[in-house]
């Protein structure tokens, strides 16, 4: 499956983003799909992930409240609604998709290419 990630820019502390992630190729709705994120010289940290029919989530403690993570099976597109944002978000933020789940990046075989997001104090 290929993914293409967008939405990434820069915003004040407090303001709002919303990535999305188009997949092609599969049949989308036979994985479950998260987002990372990456700040050069660290490894890559788990955000959020969805299952595939989309009745369960999961967040990193950092963006529990603050992000949602949704789908839209039909559209082929998993959505990251990031609000409240802080400077400590400021990464490259990257959507995976795995038949299985979880979150752990080594767990992902398949990922997009990455849309930067900066939040500015």
């Amino acid at each position: 499956v290929q993914l293409q990630a967008s939405g990434g820019g820069l915003v004040q502390a407090g303001g709002s983003l919303r990535l999305s992630c188009v997949a092609s190729g599969r049949t989308f709705s036979d994985y479950a799909m998260a987002w990372f994120r990456q700040v050069p010289g660290k490894e890559r940290d788990f955000v959020a992930a969805i299952t595939w029919s989309g009745d369960r989530t999961h967040y990193a403690d950092s963006v529990e409240g603050r992000f949602t993570i949704s789908r839209d099976n039909a559209k082929n597109t998993v959505y990251l609604q990031m609000n409240s944002l802080e400077p400590e978000d400021t990464a490259v933020y990257y959507c995976a998709a795995d038949t299985s789940g979880g979150s752990e990046w080594y767990f992902y075989d398949y990922w997009g290419q990455g849309t930067q997001v900066t939040v500015s104090s």
